[in-house]
């Protein structure tokens, strides 16, 4: 009986799409790569068409923010012209695929912007929940912690 439920739920999930572990890795981290090419080079734009619009930031510091406080504070930071560069620790980075939704990505982080004159960098950790719908991969959820 409970083989017969198991086998009626599974076939009512939406259909995966099949992609190697290495080929989801690959996508995964050229995704990261362009969102924050974005970000280095402060192209807002960019950065609105990689987040997903129900997008929600978890953050240890700060709190939980959505799509449009997103936007607006990395307007803001950029316009301020403090220069915020992120670099990934790709050797850190690991990949899990989501069944019917997308990814999970963990690695670790380093930040530095531009304070006093001087820059100021520091190493943190996150959890990227990426989102495929209709070929398109779309950043859905951010955990950002160990700050």
């Amino acid at each position: 009986m409970l083989l017969a439920l198991l086998a009626a739920f599974s076939t009512s999930l939406p259909a995966q799409e099949t992609i190697s572990q290495e080929a989801l890795f690959q996508e995964i981290y050229e995704m990261d790569s362009l969102l924050f090419e974005g970000f280095n080079n402060r192209d807002i734009e960019t950065i609105k068409h990689l987040f997903s619009e129900d997008l929600e930031f978890f953050h240890d510091k700060t709190g939980l923010t959505n799509y449009n406080q997103n936007i607006e504070l990395l307007g803001d930071n950029f316009r301020r012209g403090n220069s915020p560069k992120r670099e990934l620790l790709k050797e850190t980075m690991e990949v899990y695929p989501v069944p019917g939704y997308g990814a999970v990505q963990t690695a670790s982080h380093r930040f530095c912007h531009l304070e006093n004159g001087e820059m100021d960098c520091g190493t943190f950790k996150f959890v990227h929940i990426w989102k495929k719908k209709d070929g398109q991969w779309k950043l859905a959820r951010i955990v950002s912690f160990d700050h």
